[in-house]
C-alpha cells in the first residue's frame, strides 16, 4: 500500500546559505516568493533546479537494522536491501559555482520500498541550518541578489542581513571555518530537522539522523583549496565508486523531552544517545544528465510508515518550495 505524502503546509524552499533585506512581512512567506528570489540571485536556467542546481547522480542500496526496532515500524528497517536513489549537490542556483566554495554539499535520497513506497531524505553537511525559518532563507536571498552595477551583492546588504538575522549566524560560521570535503565520499550529511518515530506501539520518538562515511571525513587542506579544480567532486565520485562500493553508517540520534525539535538552527547536545540504524551503500555513480535521479522532485515530506515530521516550519516549507521549482523546470522554464 502506498504510504502517507504529508502535504505541503505553509511555507517554502529550503536548502543552505541565507536570505536577506527588502524583508516580506513575518507569516507571509510563499514558495512563489522565494523561488522567484533564487532566481533573482542565481539567475533562471530553464529546465534546472533553482538550488543545488549541480549535482551527481548516483545509485545503491540501503540495509537497515534490528537497532531500529524499538523506535520505529518503517520497512526501511526491515534487514532487506532497500533501492536508492541518490544525488550529490552544491548548495545555489549557479551551474557553474566552483567545488571549492564554502557552501554546503547536499545528499539527497530516494529509497524505494516495496508496494511502490517512497521515503525520502534530504540532508546537507553542515549539522544545522541557517534559518530558523522561511523568512530569514527569503531575507538571504534577497541580501544576496547582485548589485546591476557590480554584478555582486552589496555588501552593506549582506551585512545588515547578518546583523538582523541571529539564526544564520551558526551554519554560516560552520561553513566559514569548515573546508568543503574533499570528496563527496568523504563527508558527513544531517537530517538538519527533527522527526518523528513511530514503532509498533505507536510510541513516538524524536530523532535527529545523520550518515557518516565509512571511508572517514576527509576536507580540503588550506592548499588544495586554492588548487583544486572548479568540477572535482564528480570525477572524484565516479573515480571512487569504479573502485568499489561507497558507504555511509545512519546513525540516529535520541531526543528527550526539551530538545528543540521545530528549529533547525539549534543544537542538541552532544551527550545524546546514538544509535547506528542502518547502512547506505552506493555502488555507482553517474553525470546527472538524463540519470535516474535528475527528474526526482526530493520532497522531504515524501515518508512512509513509521516515519513523520515535526512542525519545524522550515521543514513544512520545503515541500511547497520543491513543488514549485519543479513545476518550472518540468515546464522547461
Amino acid at each position: 500500500m502506498q504510504k502517507k505524502i504529508f502535504p505541503p503546509c505553509a511555507l517554502a524552499a529550503l536548502l543552505s546559505l541565507a536570505s536577506p533585506l527588502t524583508l516580506a512581512a513575518p507569516g507571509e512567506v510563499s514558495a512563489g516568493q522565494v523561488v522567484s528570489a533564487l532566481e533573482g540571485t542565481f539567475g533562471v536556467h530553464p529546465g534546472e533546479r533553482r538550488n543545488h542546481i549541480k549535482g551527481t547522480c548516483a545509485v545503491g542500496e540501503f540495509v537497515g537494522n534490528k537497532e531500529a526496532a524499538p523506535f520505529t515500524a518503517s520497512a526501511l528497517f526491515s534487514g532487506k536491501p532497500v533501492p536508492v536513489v541518490a544525488r550529490f549537490s552544491l548548495a545555489g542556483g549557479n551551474p557553474k559555482a566552483p567545488d571549492t566554495a564554502k557552501s554546503a554539499r547536499g545528499m539527497a535520497l530516494e529509497f524505494r520500498l516495496p508496494d511502490g513506497q517512497r521515503q525520502h531524505m534530504t540532508m546537507l553537511n553542515t549539522p544545522l541550518f541557517g534559518a530558523a525559518n522561511p523568512q530569514t532563507f527569503l531575507d538571504l536571498m534577497v541580501a544576496l541578489h547582485p548589485d546591476p552595477a557590480s554584478g555582486k551583492p552589496d555588501p552593506e546588504k549582506v551585512k545588515a542581513f547578518k546583523a538582523s538575522h541571529p539564526d544564520s549566524q551558526m551554519q554560516a560560521q560552520f561553513l566559514e571555518t569548515n573546508n568543503p570535503p574533499a570528496s563527496y565520499a568523504t563527508s558527513a550529511y544531517f537530517g538538519i530537522h527533527t522527526f518523528k518515530f513511530i514503532n509498533k506501539e505507536h510510541r513516538t520518538t524524536l530523532v535527529r539522523w545523520q550518515f557518516v562515511p565509512q571511508d572517514g571525513e576527509k576536507r580540503l587542506t588550506d592548499e588544495e583549496l586554492k588548487t583544486a579544480a572548479p568540477n572535482f567532486l564528480e570525477s572524484a565520485l565516479l573515480n571512487r565508486t569504479h573502485q568499489g562500493p561507497v558507504r555511509w553508517d545512519m546513525v540516529i540520534t535520541i531526543g528527550v523531552p526539551g530538545d528543540p525539535q521545530d528549529n533547525p538552527t539549534l543544537p542538541w547536545a552532544e551527550t545524546r544517545r546514538k544509535v547506528k540504524v542502518g547502512t547506505l551503500t552506493v555502488t555507482a555513480a553517474m553525470p546527472q544528465k538524463g540519470a535516474a535521479c535528475e527528474a526526482i522532485n526530493y520532497d522531504p515530506l515524501v515518508m512512509a510508515d513509521g516515519i513523520a515530521p515535526t512542525d519545524d516550519p522550515v521543514l513544512l516549507f520545503r515541500s511547497p518550495a520543491y513543488a514549485a521549482s519543479f513545476a518550472k523546470r518540468m515546464g522547461g522554464l
